[in-house]
């Protein structure tokens, strides 16, 4: 059995255990066009079937190919979607707010996509999947209640580069797999451009600082650029906040999160 085949096999296990288990039946997931929202509507397709919605969320800045891929993608899986738009409500919130720069256009731009996704569930009483690789997730690249929200997320622990791979198994059309990586936050937005380094090459060391547990020194020792290391590491502390949940002052002798844990799925 391949890599990939038991990856498949693995996650599809915990999708569906870990939605069954809730007692809800249906999921939505954000449709963007895009590598990572493709290879979870996939995995998700295979194992909900109907009972999966894909929604489209474009904006004003979201582009042809994107929108195009999307629909592509829903026709080459059969995948049940809907389109809610979110320029709207962009576009009036930039109206009283003429000033903004690209990272608040981007920030809200998420923050109302994964609004609208959660009221999506709540009528659907589906869950949210998310669609966040590890290499977002280790470098913060994300927006805080925006697109790292969700119920559970099954590509979180794989890296970008093993989501290409994981998509070109799943049969993903080529199209998503070979654009360049983009949220379309804003005109021209590339995933890349805005972190100074291909994915491909970002992997290499956050996989040997995060998985290996090698030195700063140590990996700069093995060839790889110190200046590229050293943002790595400053961005994967500097973004903790980002994988945990708030920090809530501990006043009694049991508090949320610090000493009253229990698995979410916890029944009487």
């Amino acid at each position: 059995m391949s890599k990939y085949s038991q990856i498949t096999e693995y996650l599809e296990h915990f999708l569906d255990n870990e939605v069954r288990k809730t007692g809800i039946q249906n999921v939505v997931i954000g449709l963007s066009g895009g590598l990572d929202s493709a290879v979870v509507a996939v995995l998700a397709q295979r194992v909900f079937k109907e009972n999966l919605l894909c929604v489209k969320m474009p904006s004003h800045y979201s582009s042809q190919s994107s929108l195009d891929d999307a629909d592509e993608l829903c026709r080459d899986f059969n995948l049940r979607s809907e389109t809610a738009l979110i320029e709207p409500m962009l576009t009036a919130y930039e109206k009283i707010n003429p000033n903004m720069n690209n990272l608040r256009k981007g920030n809200f731009s998420s923050r109302m996509r994964m609004a609208t996704l959660f009221d999506i569930s709540a009528r659907e009483n589906a869950l949210v999947l998310g669609t966040s690789n590890k290499s977002e997730l280790m470098l913060g690249y994300g927006t805080l209640y925006g697109d790292l929200s969700s119920a559970l997320n099954p590509i979180g622990d794989l890296y970008k580069s093993e989501v290409f791979e994981l998509a070109e198994y799943l049969g993903v059309s080529s199209s998503i797999i070979k654009k360049p990586p983009s949220a379309d936050l804003w005109d021209g937005q590339s995933d890349e451009a805005d972190l100074g380094y291909t994915y491909a090459e970002l992997d290499e060391v956050m996989k040997l600082y995060v998985e290996e547990r090698l030195s700063r020194d140590a990996i700069v020792a093995l060839g790889f650029e110190g200046g590229m290391t050293d943002m790595i590491i400053e961005r994967i502390f500097r973004n903790h906040f980002k994988r945990k949940m708030p920090v809530i002052a501990k006043l009694t002798s049991r508090t949320v999160n610090h000493d009253f844990n229990y698995p979410r799925d916890i029944r009487l």
